[in-house]
């Protein structure tokens, strides 16, 4: 008798834990399931970045890449279902590549693209360098937005450069960067420390896309080494503070980044050198790094009227719209953050009009901001509409084969944008798009 007792000592606290455990197993994974089913329902089933493919062969359901992924607990991006892990939410998933390292078994490989939606990027080395010897890319337009990816690549393409040792002139430059984004303030900051003559050309402000960000934008960032700096450990941080926290270092390590420079051609010289033409002069050097966005040109509606000023493609300070009639343009997550944020910066009357039936390709917490700025009534939400005619006062929409017309003071057209393959063919670069593959 004293032996049974002894036993369910022991065997009792076992079954308790195993409870606990199969009842938080089951909870986690009805919130994976109710994640997916969300994503499905709303049509967000095509990641925008790198992605992680996971082979359930391999998979053991540990959830060690569910535990890693840095977007959790804000995003649910990764569950188990079934004891594999998935993708559960596919447009939250912003190419961190933290899950590949977390996983055992090497289950993971990161990939671009779907086979229903391609990516298309420069084809490069492993070292960054495109099929055109002495030009590199990193960051965006390779294919890695994602700011700690984009500062990482920055560094290591420029480590890749003075490894190469590519031969120069007394009278050239060792580098060209041609962007100062993430990638490009990294590889500035690379460049300097290990002490070669380069020279940073961006057409707009330090940031790149980042200063695109509307006023106020939350950036979630993960640690990066950088040189000279060391370790940056921003979290969760505003556009704002990020980009001061860019110009303290700007400014102290002295870097040479010139600005309003649009570079419009490279070529290559007899001197097995670049020629890089830019609006501000003409600079030789051994080596260009690209480091621009993949957004390019904006996307423009082709309608009269377009060429008013009125007429912006990006939103900078909601607050400046306060009081005016604004018409935002676009289905995707730039086009609803701006809509959302002018309609809760006071402006007069919003409308916010998309050609497509439903927004698919926007995140739920924007979808869920436009819908309760509808509900409220500071915005009006036209599907199905596409704009006809722009005038200085008003602006024309036609939705259901009905044209109708507005009062308008402002347009913020959030289009996309037509990525520089014109000008990467013209320097000979290779491009290819992937479908699903790394």
């Amino acid at each position: 008798m004293s032996e049974s007792w002894e036993y369910l000592v022991y065997v009792l606290p076992l079954l308790a834990i195993w409870a606990v455990y199969f009842m938080r197993h089951r909870r986690h994974e009805a919130r994976s399931v109710a994640a997916l089913h969300e994503s499905r329902e709303a049509g967000l089933v095509e990641p925008a970045s790198l992605h992680p493919v996971i082979d359930p062969a391999k998979c053991l359901g540990c959830g060690s890449c569910v535990k890693a992924c840095p977007e959790q607990p804000e995003h649910h991006v990764l569950g188990l279902i079934g004891g594999k892990a998935q993708l559960v939410s596919p447009t939250d998933c912003i190419g961190h590549g933290a899950c590949k390292v977390a996983c055992p078994t090497d289950a993971i490989t990161l990939v671009f693209g779907s086979e229903k939606r391609g990516v298309t990027i420069p084809v490069l080395t492993p070292k960054f360098e495109t099929n055109v010897p002495g030009i590199y890319v990193a960051g965006e337009l390779g294919g890695m937005g994602l700011i700690k990816n984009a500062l990482t690549q920055g560094r290591q393409a420029v480590e890749a450069i003075k490894a190469a040792r590519r031969r120069t002139t007394p009278d050239a430059l060792d580098l060209v960067v041609v962007g100062a984004g993430p990638a490009g303030f990294a590889a500035a900051i690379t460049a300097k420390a290990l002490g070669l003559r380069y020279v940073v050309l961006e057409q707009d402000s330090l940031g790149g896309s980042v200063f695109q960000y509307p006023r106020g934008k939350i950036v979630m960032t993960q640690p990066a080494e950088l040189p000279l700096v060391g370790q940056i450990r921003l979290r969760t941080t505003s556009k704002e503070d990020l980009l001061r926290f860019w110009q303290g270092i700007e400014r102290e390590q002295a870097l040479d980044i010139r600005y309003k420079e649009r570079v419009t051609g490279i070529e290559r010289t007899q001197r097995d050198t670049f020629r890089v033409v830019a609006t501000g002069g003409i600079h030789e050097a051994a080596n260009v790094l690209l480091a621009i966005g993949r957004r390019g040109t904006p996307r423009k509606l082709g309608v009269s009227g377009e060429d008013l000023p009125k007429v912006v493609y990006r939103l900078i300070d909601p607050e400046q719209y306060a009081g005016l009639r604004v018409l935002v343009v676009g289905g995707g997550d730039s086009a609803l953050e701006a809509a959302a944020s002018v309609a809760e910066a006071g402006g007069e009357e919003v409308v916010l009009s998309y050609r497509g039936e439903a927004f698919g390709r926007a995140k739920p917490r924007n979808r869920e901001r436009v819908a309760e700025a509808e509900r409220s009534g500071r915005l009006r939400v036209l599907l199905n509409s596409n704009v006809r005619r722009i005038t200085a006062n008003a602006v024309t929409l036609e939705q259901g084969g009905a044209e109708q017309q507005f009062a308008n003071d402002a347009i913020i057209v959030n289009a996309g944008g037509i990525l520089p393959n014109d000008f990467l063919q013209a320097i000979g670069v290779a491009v290819e798009t992937k479908y699903g593959t790394a």
